[in-house]
């Protein structure tokens, strides 16, 4: 065994901002706003008002801020699930490719949550928060060894998010742990979900958000937990995961910061998507008219053909329809794009794009790796006969191809319209400086206010 629970929770606690490399802050920063605009967008989610009624029966006003349109006042950890919600229901929030972990959505739901209540964090105890937070969620994803059963952004994700609170919340190292042994005991969320295309994905994710508060809530109230919650016989990754090895992950603690491996999604479609939107705007751009289509095959790694070659349907929902590439490809070789605004009932029932769909097939490469995103190859054949075909070795917005500041950015402002139902250029503008400045901000709470619409 590798003492991974000690191990998290020494990093966890004692990680400096001033210790991270350059790189590794600017990646702090990019994802943070990043995350904070994806959970303002939220807001305009067609299933949004359905979890804030549901919300409202368990707790009424508190001390921490609901983001985006229609935004309100309730309990930490009611904060926590509905902007956890929030982050990760439109797909649109970043991901750890090679852990198969979306980091922030968890994470940061659950800090700013705390950020709130505590009224006291400054930018940079936040900064280290998220970057020691991540380190630990997107680290049990890289012990795993084997495909993923249960849905990791959020069994992963509350190890990160409870330990990213600890440290907020000042809690002894005694303390993390029995935190840690209620993250254990709270970790829930499975694959069903999405092989359903249902909205419990973006619940689960509520759902590790607010245990993370609660976790720390119990640990802070001096309730032990188990001690050995991540190796011991019935802890996490002996559970959740059929194979894994986390001695290299520990070993990396301190020197190889994963929030730098994160990766952008450009499309508010699930990860496993994008490669293939991307080549189907290269063929767009080559001149490839919908029409002249005969059929469209995408090969690529197992992991894309199990999570988005499902098949479209009529009066599927817009939670069934992000995961189905026949038809975000199909879109996108029409319209040239796929957006927030592509979900609607409206958008789904469009006949020309269910017909192009239909000539789509996403065929499995074979390649072994369980977590492989790439390569892809989109080959289409005319009606002509002629064939065409577009490779890519590796997803825009991963580190190797990623977002521009100016994109970044960009879709920031596109989010942030999309939540409040109108641009708010002077809530966009202060959150982007406050978050160019995070370790100078005395009171990162502020961008949580920011994000519900108030204006300081």
């Amino acid at each position: 065994m590798s003492g991974a629970a000690d191990a998290f929770v020494s990093h966890a606690l004692g990680l400096r901002w001033d210790a991270i490399p350059g790189e590794a802050q600017e990646a702090v920063k990019t994802f943070l706003l990043d995350s904070l605009g994806v959970g303002i967008a939220g807001a305009g989610a067609p299933l949004t008002a359905q979890v804030r009624q549901a919300a409202l029966a368990w707790a009424g006003a508190g001390d921490a801020n609901v983001w985006g349109q229609g935004s309100y006042r309730t309990s930490a950890a009611n904060a926590a699930f509905i902007n956890g919600f929030q982050i990760h229901c439109q797909e649109f929030d970043c991901v750890h490719e090679p852990a198969v972990v979306h980091p922030m959505a968890t994470i940061l739901a659950a800090l700013m949550a705390t950020c709130d209540r505590e009224g006291d964090v400054t930018g940079a105890e936040l900064g280290a928060a998220i970057a020691a937070a991540v380190d630990v969620a997107t680290g049990l994803g890289m012990a795993a060894k084997t495909p993923l059963k249960f849905f990791r952004p959020a069994t992963a994700g509350v190890f990160g998010a409870t330990l990213g609170v600890a440290r907020l919340r000042g809690l002894s190292e005694g303390e993390a742990r029995n935190a840690l042994g209620y993250a254990l005991s709270f970790a829930s969320g499975t694959m069903q979900a999405h092989t359903e295309g249902k909205p419990a994905l973006p619940v689960q994710i509520a759902n590790a958000a607010r245990s993370a508060v609660m976790a720390c809530d119990l640990a802070a109230a001096g309730m032990e937990a188990a001690q050995d919650s991540i190796e011991g016989p019935f802890g996490y990754l002996t559970l959740f995961e059929d194979g894994f090895d986390a001695a290299p992950v520990v070993a990396a603690l301190g020197s190889v910061f994963r929030i730098a491996e994160v990766s952008h999604k450009p499309f508010p479609t699930g990860r496993a998507a994008q490669g293939g939107i991307v080549l189907a705007k290269q063929a767009k751009a080559a001149g490839i008219w919908p029409e002249e289509i005969a059929s469209i095959v995408l090969t690529a790694p197992p992991l894309i053909k199990r999570l988005v070659g499902r098949p479209a349907q009529a009066g599927m929902t817009a939670s069934y329809a992000r995961l189905c590439y026949q038809y975000s490809g199909a879109l996108t070789l029409i319209d040239g794009h796929v957006g927030l605004k592509d979900f609607s009932s409206e958008a789904l029932a469009r006949a020309d794009v269910a017909a192009l769909g239909a000539k789509i097939e996403v065929i499995d490469d074979g390649q072994l790796n369980p977590a492989a995103f790439t390569p892809q190859v989109l080959r289409i054949r005319l009606m002509t006969g002629e064939a065409r075909e577009f490779t890519i070795n590796s997803l825009f917005g991963a580190p190797a191809d990623p977002l521009t500041p100016a994109q970044n950015e960009a879709k920031f402002r596109e989010c942030c319209a999309f939540g409040f139902g109108t641009a708010r250029e002077d809530i966009e503008a202060a959150i982007i400086a406050a978050v160019n400045g995070l370790e100078n901000l005395d009171d990162a709470g502020r961008l949580s206010r920011l994000a519900s619409g108030i204006m300081e």
